[in-house]
């Protein structure tokens, strides 16, 4: 046998040998990482890797399918074995939401500041991002209405100016806009409302994105005013 296919053929089985053990290891690393994510991330929540394992095998359970995307500590709450459980979970959220809306709010005052030293002619239309299905921070909307109207009611500015007569800040959504900004500006100062309200928030104004329709447009008329009751939302005489 030539010494070339020789020597190669001798260097074939530590070749084999080594690979099997870079191979082997993969599996190790990707596992280290893995738990490594899992711990950081239970940590962002102000949990343990074990919590956060149960509440994986939670959501992994039917409660994922009947809540896809819950929150791994309303999730925990939702599956506490006793009220001292309970409690924990509930002051953790508390303290979580908590710091979450006032970044929220400190990052909309700068948003609100920004807006008035760019555009100060230019009302803001907010982003019509509203979800129907979820509570909204109780400090957020304390005393605040959903208000539908539509440019084709002949009775829309009325009951809006009833409430800025009374001083109600609400949060204002018209429908059949075709998500044009400046049928909402046009709309706005047509029934007088004050650019400054909608500046400082007391006032916004919104594209209607199905928001009416999951409040019953289907059968209701415009306009039309919600407030927020518990989980849900009840129609309000205007």
């Amino acid at each position: 046998m030539p010494r070339t296919v020789l020597r190669i053929a001798l260097m074939l089985p530590a070749l084999i040998v080594g690979n099997a053990i870079a191979d082997s290891t993969k599996p190790e690393v990707t596992k280290i990482e893995s738990t490594s994510q899992e711990a950081a991330t239970a940590k962002a929540w102000n949990l343990d890797e074990s919590e956060w394992r149960q509440y994986k095998q939670i959501q992994a359970g039917p409660r994922g399918i009947w809540s896809p995307g819950l929150d791994p500590i309303t999730s925990l709450g939702l599956n506490a074995e006793t009220d001292a459980q309970r409690r924990r979970y509930a002051e953790l959220l508390v303290r979580i939401e908590k710091q979450r809306v006032e970044q929220e709010l400190a990052f909309q005052r700068e948003y609100d500041a920004a807006w008035i030293r760019l555009y100060p002619d230019l009302l803001p239309i907010a982003s019509s991002t509203t979800n129907l299905t979820q509570p909204i921070q109780p400090d957020m909307t304390t005393g605040r209405l959903l208000v539908f109207v539509s440019p084709s009611c002949s009775s829309c500015e009325e009951a809006v100016a009833t409430l800025l007569t009374a001083g109600t800040d609400f949060d204002l959504f018209i429908v059949g806009t075709s998500n044009d900004d400046q049928v909402i500006r046009r709309w706005a100062q047509d029934a007088g409302i004050p650019p400054e309200q909608v500046r400082s928030r007391q006032i916004t104004l919104n594209h209607d994105n199905g928001q009416w329709l999951d409040l019953g447009g289907l059968t209701g008329s415009l306009p039309a005013a919600f407030k927020r009751a518990g989980d849900k939302w009840l129609p309000v005489d205007l």
